[in-house]
């Protein structure tokens, strides 16, 4: 399975000829990175604010054959105090049939229940804080789950400059861990990585 950081909660999994999209952005609606235009057989949507429910930024192509993504969604909440303050988020556990991720949205608190993340071999994790878990929780509950692999999302990058200004960049996530990749690209397949690491991508929208 590859996976591609297209920017901010948004990405593109690839396998076997079929590709999906989850939670793209509306257009200017995060600092510093280009607009949404995809392609891709489906798309798929943790909640439905603005900045993870443009669905129109993907244009969806008819699948040639079955396609091979499973998608189970897990309820979750957007704040600590169980949605009241923003409502529901769900977590996708997303399969290959060889591969098993998650994406966790806009996770605003670690759930009750995490037996649904273990065994996964990358967890989509946001580290920005003030919409999400911060980057200390983060690392709690990647401690918790342990999966083959980390990627960090929803964050400020001061030398990049992108994202949201409210938000803080992965700092604090990141300092919680010693194998850590660095990729300088917007991709890397499951295939290649190495358990325990945090895979640091570059969004593929990244204005020039």
């Amino acid at each position: 399975m590859k996976i591609t950081w297209i920017g901010h909660s948004c990405f593109r999994l690839e396998s076997a000829g079929f590709s999906i999209i989850i939670d793209p952005y509306s257009d200017k609606s995060v600092p510093g990175l280009e607009n949404v235009r995809e392609c891709a057989n489906s798309v798929f949507l943790t909640h439905f604010h603005s900045d993870h429910n443009f669905t129109d930024g993907v244009k969806l192509t008819p699948p040639e054959g079955d396609g091979i993504f499973t998608v189970k969604k897990v309820r979750s909440f957007h704040d600590e105090e169980r949605g009241k303050k923003r409502g529901e988020n769900s977590i996708l556990i997303i399969s290959d049939g060889k591969y098993k991720i998650a994406h966790l949205g806009d996770l605003g608190s670690i759930p009750e229940d995490i037996s649904p993340l273990f065994s996964l071999d990358a967890v989509l994790v946001p580290v920005g804080g003030f919409y999400t878990i911060d980057g200390n929780t983060a690392a709690k509950l990647v401690e918790m789950i342990r999966p083959r692999c980390a990627v960090p999302m929803h964050f400020r990058d001061d030398s990049l400059d992108f994202g949201l200004d409210e938000i803080s960049t992965s700092r604090d996530f990141l300092s919680h861990f010693d194998e850590i990749d660095y990729k300088g690209s917007s991709s890397f397949s499951l295939d290649e990585v190495e358990d325990g690491h945090i895979v640091v991508l570059k969004p593929k929208n990244l204005k020039r």
